[in-house]
Formats: structure tokens, sequence, C-alpha cells
């Protein structure tokens, strides 16, 4: 009698990429469902479910989960709103990164949007492309700063562009460093929840000697829907405090260096 092969075994990325593969194919899954699937215990996909939540990608349910309606990822002005002060600090540390007279790419985020504040009360002279629309205005505050403003598909809540213009207009320019954002991050490395940002993040990387990743503590161990790239791909990471332990050993070994913004009393006076 042949028996049915076993379930393949998967990563936690990799299950939680597959969950939201399976909402796309139908409104409901069910824990029961997704563990036979996984060959996983109910706690781990609970586990992975309340992750996916937190995210932003899918709605708990009864029993399970169900898929997102449209519009319900928090828009950029919603998470400019959050943990400001945590942001900002981070985004003053990571403009200091700047040597006067350097090219960069800025990608479109909240965090991100503190780098180009920065810069500008800063006057550091720089040359900056950018996807995103309040970024550009910012960079626009300060002296001696040039800005460039990618072209692309315009996405309303999040003021910025995306899409094969998008991409294919980074890839003509190269720059001394980018800063981006992200949903998360993991040993997987980064990731992206926003339709269409991982590519543009992705395309930044690829075109910068040196490429700084700038998220707040609270994102670290999370998951979104879309991979950016590998730890390896990043010079450092910039963040409020320091990455849990196993988190912070892959970035070690990955050679990507760690930049906690600390508590800064002039981050208050530029305000």
């Amino acid at each position: 009698m042949q028996t049915e092969p076993a379930p393949q075994k998967l990563r936690k990325h990799e299950r939680r990429e597959r969950i939201v593969m399976e909402l796309r194919l139908r409104p409901h899954v069910r824990v029961s469902d997704l563990s036979r699937m996984f060959a996983v215990s109910a706690e781990t996909v609970r586990r992975d479910l309340a992750r996916l939540s937190a995210d932003g990608v899918l709605d708990l349910a009864h029993g399970g989960a169900s898929a997102r309606t449209p519009g319900r990822y928090p828009t950029l002005h919603e998470r400019d709103c959050e943990r400001r002060e945590e942001r900002e600090r981070i985004g003053q540390r990571a403009a200091h990164l700047v040597n006067p007279g350097e090219t960069l790419m800025i990608d479109s985020g909240s965090t991100t949007l503190q780098v180009a504040r920065f810069l500008a009360i800063d006057r550091i002279p720089c040359t900056a492309i950018t996807n995103s629309f309040p970024v550009a205005m910012a960079l626009g505050q300060g002296e001696n700063i040039d800005v460039i403003v990618c072209p692309g598909e315009y996405l309303p809540e999040e003021s910025a562009v995306t899409g094969t213009d998008t991409t294919d207009f980074l890839a003509r320019h190269n720059v001394d460093r980018c800063f981006i954002g992200a949903s998360g991050l993991t040993r997987e490395g980064p990731s992206e929840t926003v339709r269409g940002f991982a590519a543009v993040k992705r395309a930044m990387l690829h075109q910068s000697g040196f490429s700084h990743l700038l998220i707040d503590g609270d994102k670290f161990e999370r998951t979104g829907l879309s991979r950016i790239g590998q730890l390896s791909d990043l010079t450092s990471v910039v963040s409020d405090c320091a990455p849990p332990e196993r988190l912070g050993e892959a970035l070690s070994r990955a050679n990507v260096e760690v930049l906690i913004a600390e508590p800064d009393q002039s981050l208050h006076a530029a305000q």
C-alpha cells in the first residue's frame, strides 16, 4: 500500500508566505487545516497568524484567519503618528552618516522621512533621489540639497511612486549610499508589506555603495509580505534599540553594523 509523502518542512517565513497565498485563493483559512498542511502544531500556526495580523496582512477570526479587506494597512500618515520619537532619533542618527557632497537614494516611509528632515535641518549639501513626495519636500527645505524625484505610478495612500518606470530610473543611477525602511526584519532579511515597495528598495540596494536599513525595534522579528533581500545586502541597521540576540548574531555573521540611536536632547531642540 502506497503512503502519501510527508509534507515538506518549511521555514517560518516560507510558512507565512504560503498562508498569505492561501488567503488570496479563499477568504478564510483554518488553524487545523494549516497545521496539517505544514505538519506543525496548531500553536505554531496561531503564532504565524498573530504575527501576520500584527503586520497588517490579515484579520484573525474564530479558528483561523480571514483575508484583510483592501486599504486596511496603515497609511503613511497613520504610521507617521506612531512611535514618532523613536523614528526621529533613528532619522537623526542616519543623517549623521552622510558626508557633504554625497549622492543618496531615499525611499518612501515614515522613518526615512525623518532622515530627509534632519538632512535639511543640518544643511548637509548632497544630491538625493527619492520616490517619495514628502521626502522630496522635506529635502527641499534644506540649502544646497539637489532633489531628483523618480517617475512612476502614484500611490495616493503613500504619497509615492512605484512600478517599472521607478525601478528602471533607479537602475540608471549610482549613488554613495541609500536609506530604506521595511515592514519587518528577521534572520532571513528585511521584508515589506506595501505592494510594489520591495522592488523599489531592492533597486536602491543594488545601486548604492553603502546601504542603510532604518527600522524601529518594534519591527524586529516581523515579516512583511515581500522579501526585499538578504542581511548581507545591508551595510548597517539603524534602530532605536538593539535587536534580539539571535537576530543580532545573524547580523554580525553577515557583517552588518548595528547603529543604536540613543536619546538626544538636541533632537527636541530641533523640533
